[in-house]
This record gives structure tokens, sequence and C-alpha cells, in this order.
């Protein structure tokens, strides 16, 4: 049997097959709401037969958010077009999840396509917040560091979050501690000064992050998957590194988190990152091992050859593809195609499968 299209389960959920839509920021909202471009966006990747599709990074509250036109879930009203969504892609038997994120000092830029500078509070942009007084770059102002009242309201923004992610339908959320943003800079001593309870020892950088976990928990149904993804080093040294997120992997586990998606890098804008084909699958193998709990692999994945590969060699558990499903949102029905899979097809497109 393919590696990519046998099943897998986690809790009450089972994926169809191991191909996950990976979340990727459109920059395409207006107040945080989902429109049609993300109906059409997920709903193509939806009908294109990948196991999992996520939508992408959604903040949990206005100053999380990485852009003024950042996908948001910090308000009731939100709900509705998402669920519009989840019910459609469900309807084509897909697996649908969110992930939800806080910017932190990486927060209040412009788009990637208008330049990606930071934005001025005095017109489109707004205080960034941070585990200490460190700016991303030495263009960027420092943001300002987060009080008690700062850290609880982060905390119950993502658990209200969560709360808004189940009645819009999602089945799977994951929790974004990667890439830069403001869980991972409490994680990584470059961005974390703290002295108090915070700041420190691995302890204390990684406690908001757990405070976390346990609050989108108490909203999160015990029968449906919970997954944390991380940046698995920094690839700086002094940073977090790969030692950290294995035994943070065992703490999550412990936890109740059912899955690792990993991922590196982000925090430091000038960080020597060796970027190759499938060069972060070595992180998902070593914490699959050596934490014993499900990972997702991700990065430079692009051939139906390599994601089995990955999954024949139990290099991980799932496969997440970002760029080569904007290139391809039909990635699954060709890959089937080429390891002679019977996979279900949308009927509206069973006449262009291959044999017809």
């Amino acid at each position: 049997m393919s590696g990519i299209f046998s099943p897998f389960q986690i809790k009450d959920v089972e994926f169809k097959n191991r191909l996950t839509v990976s979340p990727m920021c459109m920059y395409s909202s207006e107040d945080g709401f989902a429109n049609n471009w993300h109906m059409v966006h997920l709903g193509s990747r939806a009908v294109g037969g990948a196991g999992l599709v996520f939508t992408e990074a959604i903040a949990v509250s206005p100053e999380g958010r990485i852009t003024p036109y950042d996908l948001g879930i910090w308000k009731e009203e939100h709900i509705i077009k998402l669920k519009e969504i989840v019910d459609f892609a469900t309807s084509q038997g897909v697996v649908i999840g969110t992930q939800l994120a806080h910017a932190g000092r990486k927060a209040s830029t412009a788009r990637p396509w208008e330049g990606g500078a930071l934005l001025d509070v005095n017109s489109e942009g707004w205080e960034t917040f941070a585990p200490s007084e460190i700016p991303f770059s030495e263009e960027n102002p420092s943001p300002q560091e987060l009080d008690e009242e700062g850290l609880k309201k982060v905390v119950n923004d993502f658990k209200s979050a969560a709360a808004r992610a189940v009645k819009a339908g999602f089945q799977v959320v994951e929790i974004h501690a990667a890439h830069g943003y403001l869980l991972h800079q409490f994680l990584s001593p470059l961005s974390n000064k703290r002295n108090d309870n915070y700041g420190g020892g691995f302890k204390n950088r990684t406690r908001l992050l757990l405070e976390v976990v346990e609050a989108v928990k108490e909203e999160w149904p015990g029968n449906l998957p919970l997954f944390v993804r991380i940046s698995v080093t920094g690839w700086v040294e002094g940073g977090w590194n790969v030692e950290e997120s294995v035994e943070l992997s065992r703490i999550l586990k412990q936890k109740g988190v059912d899955l690792i998606d990993c991922s590196s890098g982000g925090l430091i804008p000038d960080a020597k990152i060796p970027v190759a084909k499938g060069y972060q699958v070595q992180f998902a193998e070593k914490i699959k091992s050596e934490a014993n709990i499900a990972t997702g692999a991700v990065g430079l994945i692009t051939t139906t050859e390599e994601a089995e590969e990955i999954l024949f060699k139990k290099q991980a558990d799932l496969i997440f593809m970002a760029r080569e499903f904007l290139r391809e949102p039909y990635f699954p029905l060709k890959a089937a195609a080429t390891l002679g899979s019977e996979i279900p097809w949308p009927p509206q497109y069973e006449r262009a499968k291959p044999g017809k």
C-alpha cells in the first residue's frame, strides 16, 4: 500500500491520506473576516483530495496579526464565514483544521507584496508586544514587554479562539509556536531576556506555551486532535535548539498534544539556514523517535517520491506541503495516479480521471 494513501487516525478523527495543506497566510482579509477568496482557496484544496487542509495562521487578537489583512478569530462574528468554509471542506471528505497564532514583535507589518515593512502606529499600524523589549531587526522599534495582565490576555485570547474554532466546526487545531512569532519568542533565550517566571531557564521559557496549551484544552474537545508547530532549531548559536525541542515535545505529549509540526527558523532575520530538499525532515524524524510522538514533516517536500520515502522510512506521520499546493491544488489526485492508488474523485471531475 502507498504510504501517502494509507489512512491515519488521531483520536476520533481519521485522515483519508497523509497529505496536509500547510497553513499559508493569504493576507486577504478585512478586519479578520474570511471571504470568498478563502472559500475558493481552501475549497479547491479540499476538492483536490488532501487528507487535511489547514487555514492560514488565524490571529487570536487584533494586535496578534502579522498584517492588517490577516485572518482572525478574535470575535464571534468571524465564525459565520469560517463555518461556511468548514462545511464545504468536510462535504468533500476532508478534515479541516486551523492554526491559532499571535505574531508578537513580528506584528504590524505591510503585506509581503507591499514590501513587508513595519507599519507606523499613527496610520495602519499598532503597538507590538513581546517577552522582552528586543526588536526583530535593527530597523524595527522595540516592542512593548508583556506584563502580567498582558500575559493573561494572551492565554485567554488563545482560549477564546479555541472556543470559536469549535463553533466553526474545525476538526483539528494547531497552536503556532514557531517562525519567530510570540510563543517562539518566549522559547528562545535570544528574544526572551525576562527575569521573572517566564524567562531564564527552559522551564520558565516554555511556561507560556504550556499555559496556552492548557487553556486551549479547556475549550477544545478531548476527542479531537491538537497539534503544536515549533521551530525545532533557530539555526543560531545560543538560541532555541534541537535538544530543547525534543524535551518540549515530550512534555507536550504528556499535556495531551497529539502531533508536533516540525519546522525551523524565523526568529532572527539573518540566520543562516541550509535550505535544501526536505531539509527539515530530520527534525520530524528525531522528535518522532526520541519524544515518541506523532510528527509532521514540512519544508521543500514537492514530489510524490519524496513524500513516499519519508513515510516508508517512518520519519514522520503526516506530510505538510505549502508552496507545492499553491502550484498544484490537485497534487493528491495526481499522486494517486502516479502510484496506481485508487482514491475517490469529486463526481463532477470523474470524466477527467486517468483511464476514463
